[in-house]
């Protein structure tokens, strides 16, 4: 870009103390950074890890465990406070922040600030989908892993606002940030809380009674243990996998292993069931539930048993029991997890008298009726962020001066 030709942008949303301010100049990245290779330490540094979930962190903090020779370290590179780091995941994600004084590999790139800014107002630009857009413009093709040069990030056009608006801008995301970790930390909270109750209110394995009871019925005896086939109906013979370049776009969800995975035309089960996972690497890890209920119209693939309940309340607790216990012993397969019908089928259930289960399911489903509007709530608080974010960054006009 000719120095004598200046940039401009309008943010489409904007703080009314800057709304006569006029345009906002963009700058070519290496005006704002530059790019550092300090390796001068004594590798008595921790070793920061450069994630896209947590930024740039100390190893030791997360589950990363690469081993690194003390004549490798040497080539590491100082990362201090408030620095960028472009990884081998920028084009995907962005750019990273650090808020920790450290090393890291010399293969990552690391910015810092030539002059003044507001180093969080950048934290979040280089976030948004406008720039790792922009960072891909001139990476077609690439494969994974390939590194975004400091020469391409020169090149990109960053916004360069005063610094009060740039703080006012980082002061805002930062405290929706602040409340979307309050809010996340009241669902962990409540799902803790369940895990706990779960423990509780079910015998523990080898028992027949659990340690907690509403009082109505205490005394009432073992807890029976049956066998998960004989207190369901499976219906996987009425499954039908549609290949996705078959399927024709409706309202119905089709659900896979793990829920819903796209919405289709036509319908298989019009009920209220029980779908636990059969297949897939979620077995193992549990990120997500094994087991969930679905109703209404709906279509289910062959990647989810389907199981059909005399009762709801007997749904709710063999749902609830399947999700807290682990499924290890009854899974085949190691690059591919697999729980095959032979052994679902024999997954060991403890159930009370249908008066108890009641009981038990309408305590389990209060809590989850909590969790689903406290999840609904931390989303509806993301979708916001997402949506402020687009409108700060984003330009109504941009024009050469």
């Amino acid at each position: 870009m000719n120095k004598k030709d200046k940039v401009t942008l309008v943010p489409e949303l904007r703080f009314p103390e800057f709304k006569d301010k006029g345009a906002i100049i963009l700058e070519n990245g290496n005006e704002i950074f530059e790019s550092i290779s300090n390796k001068n330490h004594n590798s008595d540094l921790p070793i920061l890890a450069i994630t896209q979930e947590y930024g740039a962190i100390p190893r030791d903090q997360i589950d990363y465990n690469v081993s690194v020779t003390d004549k490798s370290l040497e080539s590491y590179k100082v990362v201090e406070i408030g620095d960028f780091i472009i990884s081998l995941r920028s084009f995907q994600g962005g750019i990273e922040y650090s808020v920790y004084h450290g090393i890291c590999s010399p293969a990552y790139i690391i910015l810092r600030e030539k002059t003044p800014i507001v180093e969080q107002y950048y934290k979040y630009y280089f976030k948004t989908n406008k720039f790792i857009q922009d960072l891909n413009k001139d990476l077609e093709g690439i494969r994974d892993g390939k590194m975004v040069s400091y020469s391409q990030f020169s090149s990109i056009l960053l916004p360069k606002p005063e610094n009060k608006e740039q703080q006012k801008v980082a002061d805002c995301l930062s405290s929706l940030d602040d409340l979307i970790t309050t809010e996340d930390k009241k669902l962990e909270a409540l799902k803790t809380h369940k895990k706990g109750l779960m423990q509780k209110l079910f015998p523990t394995e080898g028992e027949t009674v659990p340690e907690w009871r509403f009082p109505e019925f205490r005394g009432s005896g073992e807890w029976e243990i049956s066998r998960l086939n004989e207190v369901c109906e499976n219906l996987d013979s009425r499954r039908i996998p549609i290949a996705e370049k078959d399927r024709k776009k409706g309202s119905t969800p089709y659900f896979g292993a793990s829920g819903i995975i796209d919405y289709v035309n036509g319908f298989i089960f019009d009920e209220i069931l029980l779908c636990v996972s059969e297949d897939g690497a979620n077995l193992v890890a549990r990120t997500y539930p094994v087991a969930f209920s679905i109703s209404g119209k709906s279509w289910v693939n062959n990647h989810a048993h389907v199981l059909k309940f005399e009762n709801n309340f007997t749904q709710v607790l063999v749902e609830s029991y399947l999700n807290s216990i682990d499924l290890g012993e009854f899974l085949t397969g190691m690059a591919q997890p697999k729980l095959n019908r032979s052994k679902l089928d024999v997954i060991p259930i403890p159930l009370p008298k249908e008066k108890e289960q009641q009981k038990i399911a309408d305590c389990l489903s209060a809590l989850d009726t909590l969790i689903t509007v406290q999840v609904e709530k931390n989303e509806t608080l993301k979708l916001h962020k997402r949506g402020l974010m687009q409108g700060l960054f984003s330009s109504v006009e941009e024009a050469r001066e």
